[in-house]
């Protein structure tokens, strides 16, 4: 089937703006789903409320919705306006922006920092932060609502591939580098670096947090996918399985799946409690083998996101498109045409899908589907059990294998 267009925003072109520079890496939600953030290439990022965007697709049918008729925007009208009402804004970050997350904070979450008389940042409920990763190895930190910096971030020497906040309001941020690391840092302790792990051999490509904060994934340039205790800070085991770099990783809504997309056009998805990868979504035929790890490099896979009703997968390929996965079916359930994708994620609500080329995001409708009484069930049930402890219970061979995604 193929996905329905819900719309597209374009970036500003002229008749001297190059295509080469213009390539959006990074695509991101607000977790609260107010704004829509993008790198349009050029340094530039684009914030903009995601429900008035929604509006303007309505409005003015998918294509160029959020330009159709010049519309624009509001902007931040200083004092006239609420200081968290959404509004648009462009930031130049001053580099080439290669990552981008959104923070906000819980203030009953302490900064790990044993010294916590004294900060220069007092971050409330209504705090959004945005995080942009930089080619000269910089993080940089945006208040959301305003769009001025916050903090400067330069431990890392490489490009800031990907960054990823822990979900509990924390503050804690991750940074995946090109220097072979990943660095955590506590924006509640003024941005203060607390620990830099170590263990890829080469580039490291992306990071994601489970949902309770708990664990840690990272990819790079290497077969392996590392998972890393953020409570300990050391790393907990490395699954084996890809016969390419990995490039992209993320967590189901319950953590108890991980998807990871690969060179070796395949994506997996994994039990990373016991490292077992449960199923295997194929975008080249037949598959190549080992000897032949990278495939075609037409078909290698870009990105990959879990969608929040725990049952849909999303992969972004270099043949062109975009493929929706039910997690308990060989083949793709729905496509949609995409030139030059590099990177995709759904909304917060999980009803539409995002994908950033050359500068611009493209959205399509997500799969639609009434989760059964028994997936919510199981994915209450994961929320809080990992895989060993749901083998002890001591319940029917069925229903086990259900509650381990096995079936």
């Amino acid at each position: 089937a193929r996905s329905r267009t819900v719309g597209e925003l374009l970036a500003p072109t002229s008749p001297f703006d190059k295509k080469c520079g213009r390539e959006n890496w990074t695509v991101a939600f607000a977790p609260d789903g107010s704004y829509l953030a993008w790198s349009q290439g050029h340094r530039i990022v684009k914030l903009v409320p995601w429900a008035q965007c929604l509006n303007n697709f309505l409005l003015h049918g998918a294509k160029n919705g959020a330009n159709a008729g010049g519309t624009r925007l509001p902007r931040h009208s200083g004092e006239g306006g609420q200081k968290n009402k959404p509004c648009e804004h462009l930031i130049d970050c001053g580099d080439i922006v290669w990552s981008l997350a959104f923070g906000s904070s819980v203030p009953e979450k302490q900064s790990r920092c044993v010294n916590i008389e004294w900060h220069r940042f007092k971050f409330g409920q209504d705090q959004l932060l945005l995080a942009t990763g930089l080619n000269n190895g910089r993080i940089k930190i945006w208040d959301v609502y305003t769009g001025k910096l916050l903090l400067n971030l330069m431990d890392h020497t490489e490009v800031v591939r990907d960054l990823t906040f822990a979900p509990d309001g924390s503050l804690i941020l991750v940074s995946a580098s090109r220097d072979k690391t990943l660095r955590v840092w506590d924006l509640k302790d003024d941005g203060n670096m607390m620990k830099v792990l170590r263990g890829h051999p080469n580039w490291v490509y992306g990071c994601a947090f489970s949902p309770d904060s708990s664990i840690l994934c990272s990819v790079g340039a290497s077969k392996a996918v590392f998972l890393w205790d953020m409570d300990k800070y050391s790393m907990l085991q490395k699954l084996e399985g890809h016969h390419n770099d990995v490039v992209a990783c993320e967590f189901s809504p319950d953590g108890a799946l991980l998807a990871t997309a690969s060179y070796d056009t395949r994506v997996y998805v994994w039990d990373p409690h016991i490292g077992v990868i449960l199923r295997e979504f194929g975008h080249l035929f037949p598959p190549p083998t080992p000897i032949f790890a990278g495939g075609a490099n037409d078909r290698w896979v870009r990105s990959v996101c879990f969608s929040h009703d725990g049952l849909h997968v999303a992969s972004l390929a270099d043949d062109k498109m975009v493929r929706f996965w039910r997690i308990d079916e060989e083949y793709p359930v729905q496509v949609a045409p995409l030139n030059n994708g590099l990177c995709c994620t759904f909304s917060t609500d999980g009803s539409v899908l995002a994908a950033g080329q050359d500068g611009s995001v493209y959205f399509w409708a997500t799969p639609s589907q009434v989760s059964s009484l028994q997936h919510l069930c199981r994915m209450a049930i994961r929320r809080v059990m990992p895989t060993s402890q749901v083998r002890s219970l001591p319940i029917p061979g069925k229903v086990l294998e259900f509650l381990c995604y096995q079936i």
